[in-house]
């Protein structure tokens, strides 16, 4: 190692550039680096490594077996050999100032570089631009605004679902209400029949007038609560039970105007009757003849208008919207 630092300390730099791995701008550093005391500060100088140190020891053994062989030549033999080749040293290049057209050439190249580069620039960005001002609005178009009207379209269907939701539940409100009052006339109507069932009792056995009257009353009351549990009934558009209510209605009414002979009853049976023919063919005719039995019934009065009658070239299925006029007064 020790004759590693001393040729190095003392090796001429153009020296140091026969050695494999030693170029000219290493051989300088080293130059300028000198004194070395160690190998560490050898590894010091920039391009410096074991593996360099180790190839220049090598490059010296080298050498020195080199010029053993050379001494050990018989001297008395007249016979000259040539010495051994050396390594070609390259003439240091004197550092030569560039001329004026190899630098104006050089700062042209770096223009033109520049200038190339600037252009690929603006082109990278007009297209980028481009993209930009062609792209978004056809991506707008293509997608954000479908997406925005079917988001809209969504809201709309879903505020329509919440309604139809809230019609449900106020249908279901009313037909809740209309089994409710269903059940209330239901219950009446069999209460009115138990207290008619007792009143025929007693009528067999003592005919007065004050049973017979109050029987009437019982009669009538079990009518006019059948004919409004028919007209829940078509409400819920049941129109078997409907019919059976006015025929039962119809029947106590007929019953009723055979022992009173009141005209407004026997008008209100022809309503019925009218009712019973347009079941359940015609049920929005029927529901009219049913109003105006019912307000003959409350009212008493005799005098209210015809109900038009169907016309035949209407379908069975059909259900004819007719407005009814009724002339009654309470």
């Amino acid at each position: 190692m020790e004759k590693l630092l001393r040729f190095l300390n003392s090796a001429d730099p153009n020296l140091l550039t026969t050695i494999p791995g030693i170029n000219r701008q290493l051989a300088d550093d080293l130059a300028a680096a000198r004194p070395f005391d160690s190998v560490e500060t050898l590894l010091k100088v920039k391009g410096v490594n074991k593996k360099l140190l180790s190839r220049i020891e090598s490059t010296l053994e080298a050498n020195e077996l080199d010029e053993q062989s050379n001494a050990i030549v018989p001297m008395e033999e007249d016979v000259q050999f040539p010495e051994k080749s050396q390594p070609v040293k390259e003439t240091p290049v004197a550092d030569e100032k560039p001329s004026f057209g190899s630098r104006a050439g050089a700062a042209l190249r770096s223009f033109v570089r520049a200038l190339f580069r600037l252009i690929a620039i603006l082109i990278v960005i007009g297209g980028i631009g481009a993209a930009l001002y062609f792209g978004l609005p056809l991506l707008r178009d293509r997608y954000i605004v479908p997406v925005e009207q079917n988001s809209a379209r969504v809201d709309q269907l879903e505020n329509e679902v919440a309604d139809l939701k809230n019609q449900l539940a106020e249908v279901n409100s009313r037909l809740d209400g209309i089994d409710t009052s269903i059940e209330a006339h239901t219950a009446s109507i069999e209460k009115l029949e138990e207290i008619q069932s007792q009143l025929e009792k007693q009528l067999n056995e003592s005919n007065e007038e004050t049973l017979v009257k109050l029987n009437q009353e019982v009669m009538m009351t079990r009518a006019l609560d059948t004919l409004a549990r028919a007209r829940l009934y078509l409400a819920q558009s049941n129109f078997g039970l409907a019919k059976e209510d006015v025929q039962s209605a119809r029947d106590l009414l007929a019953e009723l105007q055979s022992q009173s002979s009141d005209e407004a009853q026997a008008q209100a049976i022809s309503r019925l009757d009218s009712a019973l023919n347009n079941l359940p063919a015609f049920p929005v005719v029927a529901s009219g003849d049913l109003e105006i039995a019912w307000q003959i019934l409350m009212t008493g009065d005799v005098a209210p208008t015809a109900t038009p009658e169907p016309s035949p070239t209407i379908s069975a299925t059909a259900e004819p919207t007719l407005e009814v006029t009724v002339t009654a007064t309470p």
